[in-house]
């Protein structure tokens, strides 16, 4: 059928996966294609079966799913990923709508909740966990606009800082940044102390949303 919605689950804990694809394989348009058990499998599959929609974890190991998002978005934005987790935390989030995600949703949801995320993503929507949209959005609230900022905070970090807070505000963890830095994980953690510091802000989500809003980030930047 040309209008089968075609599905790829990604999940690490394997009772977890059959469960979905149990659920999803009951719906008369639905046709899960293929199944993976860490990120890279993940890409490997989607190349393989170019679904149309991607159920990606994000905590998997050896590759998480942020990762293979990036990765997904790059090779295959055509594919539409819905970030499918146990994470209620808004830097998971941030970095996962930063990466390309078209939905978040956490596991626990009712298969038939899922099943209309699935077609709303399909149609060209997105999709957030209201809880955690309203979390996000009270963020944004709550984050005064950039004419409000005394710009010398920003004259105020370091080169350093301001690498990472471009990182941040790219939609990268820690950790990833660490890599990127070539930096431990707990050094960043400790900039990140010194950026929302001077910058005035609660934490990492507003430091983003603040830099993007001053033109931190740069278009040619990779």
């Amino acid at each position: 059928m040309s209008d089968t919605i075609r599905i790829l689950v990604a999940d690490d804990h394997s009772l977890f996966r059959s469960g979905v694809i149990h659920s999803l394989g009951e719906i008369d348009d639905f046709e899960v294609v293929g199944e993976a058990e860490d990120g890279r499998q993940a890409v490997e599959k989607a190349h393989e079966f170019m679904p149309d929609i991607i159920l990606l974890d994000v905590t998997m190991e050896p590759v998480d799913g942020l990762q293979a998002l990036n990765q997904l978005s790059a090779e295959l934005p055509a594919c539409k990923v819905i970030m499918l987790t146990v994470s209620e935390d808004e830097d998971t989030l941030l970095a996962a709508l930063k990466a390309g995600a078209r939905g978040y949703v956490l596991k626990g949801v009712a298969a038939s909740e899922l099943v209309s995320v699935i077609r709303m993503i399909h149609a060209g929507e997105v999709y957030v966990t209201p809880t955690m949209a309203a979390s996000l959005l009270l963020e944004m609230a709550n984050t005064p606009p950039s004419h409000a900022k005394d710009t010398r905070s920003f004259d105020q970090l370091t080169e350093r800082e301001r690498s990472i807070l471009e990182l941040v505000a790219r939609g990268y963890t820690n950790r990833q940044i660490g890599e990127q830095l070539h930096l431990a994980e707990k050094t960043i953690k400790h900039y990140m102390t010194n950026i929302l510091q001077k910058l005035q802000v609660n934490n990492r989500v507003q430091a983003a949303l603040l830099a993007e809003r001053k033109g931190l980030l740069k278009e040619d930047e990779t």
